[in-house]
């Protein structure tokens, strides 16, 4: 009885079986079946390699929240060259919150050559041209995420030469921790020196005739400072034309927290507008010669995730291209076949010429081929 049901049972499954088999003695093929099978073969591995790189290709997620933190401080990392000795100029910030970071907190005062060696000018031509090209391309900056704390440094390599001539510029390095609100970082002539009413720089004891505010910014972040990651004021250099000039610099910075597969870390990405101008207060252009860069703290805080296809998506989207070459091409052979079994059959029709008969009549029939004949 077991026996009965269990062999019941086998042959309802039977039944439901979706792949009947063919027998092989039942089965044809042809020379365009072979023809169109490589062709399809052929189809499918190399779509299957081409989706096995996007399997191994990564891309960056942006995601857009408030940023909720305001009590914490900003780090500040500054690495500019002014060409001004450094008992000259004095750098420091002051924010809308009337808080004043003087240069001591962080910063270095370095006697340097302005001039770059060879060397360190073509490392400044090529950042320009990676900056040029980021301004063009934004994507290049997915790339420049993915690649952060396992490329080269960006860092101005060090002089090669032992110059023996005396310093011309001043390097200001280091960095500061400033409120996160509006500020305002400037380097100008003199020492800054606390104000009852505000803040002020020792400027009367240094000669108008020493003033030069060309700089070059070899690198200026805010957050934390990760290698690899090329910002939008680095390998920048101004030269001034006049002993009384101004350069400005407007920054928003972005608070950013990038999440790879290499890094976690949480920095600021910021945007930037230029202007410069000389002073002149008898033609209306008021001002202090200096650098300035204004910067304001966006509301919004950028999450960057690197994310990868999952691995089942990865075989779901197999399945589809093979089964699809396989129903394309199987349904393209069909067509075809069946379009040529047409032309040549109209082909034979078209060469069976009639036969006229003693009596007059016109024979349409094909001759009936007998054993005889065919001996």
């Amino acid at each position: 009885m077991r026996r009965l049901n269990r062999k019941k049972t086998l042959n309802l499954v039977k039944e439901l079986d979706a792949f009947p088999k063919v027998p092989e003695s039942y089965v044809e093929t042809s020379t365009s079946g072979g023809t169109v099978s490589l062709i399809a073969f052929t189809a499918m591995a190399l779509l299957t390699i081409m989706e096995f790189m996007v399997y191994r290709d990564t891309w960056m997620k942006y995601e857009y929240e408030v940023d909720k933190d305001f009590t914490s401080k900003l780090r500040m990392n500054i690495d500019i060259t002014v060409a001004m000795k450094c008992q000259y100029v004095g750098a420091d910030v002051l924010d809308l919150a009337e808080t004043m970071v003087t240069s001591a907190d962080g910063l270095v005062y370095e006697p340097v050559i302005f001039d770059l060696t060879p060397q360190q000018r073509e490392w400044q031509r090529m950042l320009q041209l990676i900056q040029s090209r980021l301004q063009e391309e934004h994507s290049l900056q997915d790339v420049i995420f993915k690649s952060a704390f396992k490329s080269a440094s960006t860092a101005l390599p060090p002089r090669e030469d032992n110059s023996l001539l005396p310093p011309d510029a001043c390097r200001i390095h280091g960095h500061l921790y400033v409120n996160k609100v509006a500020g305002n970082f400037h380097i100008t002539v003199g020492k800054a020196i606390p104000h009852p009413r505000g803040h002020a720089h020792l400027a009367a004891l240094v000669s108008h005739d020493s003033y030069n505010f060309s700089h070059r910014i070899d690198h200026l972040s805010f957050g934390e400072l990760i290698p690899g990651i090329i910002n939008p004021l680095d390998g920048t250099e101004k030269i001034a034309a006049d002993h009384n000039q101004m350069f400005q610099y407007f920054i928003t910075v972005v608070p950013t927290k990038l999440h790879t597969y290499k890094i976690s870390a949480e920095t600021h990405q910021f945007s930037v507008t230029e202007r410069e101008r000389v002073i002149n207060h008898a033609a209306g252009s008021h001002g202090v010669s200096g650098i300035f860069m204004k910067y304001d703290i966006s509301s919004l805080m950028v999450t960057v995730t690197e994310e990868h296809m999952p691995f089942w998506q990865f075989l779901i989207r197999l399945c589809g291209i093979i089964g699809g070459i396989f129903s394309t091409t199987g349904i393209l052979h069909g067509i075809g076949r069946f379009i040529v079994e047409i032309i040549c059959c109209r082909f034979k029709l078209g060469s069976h010429k009639p036969v006229l008969l003693p009596d007059g009549h016109i024979n349409n029939h094909l001759p009936l081929i007998t054993d005889n004949s065919m001996h």
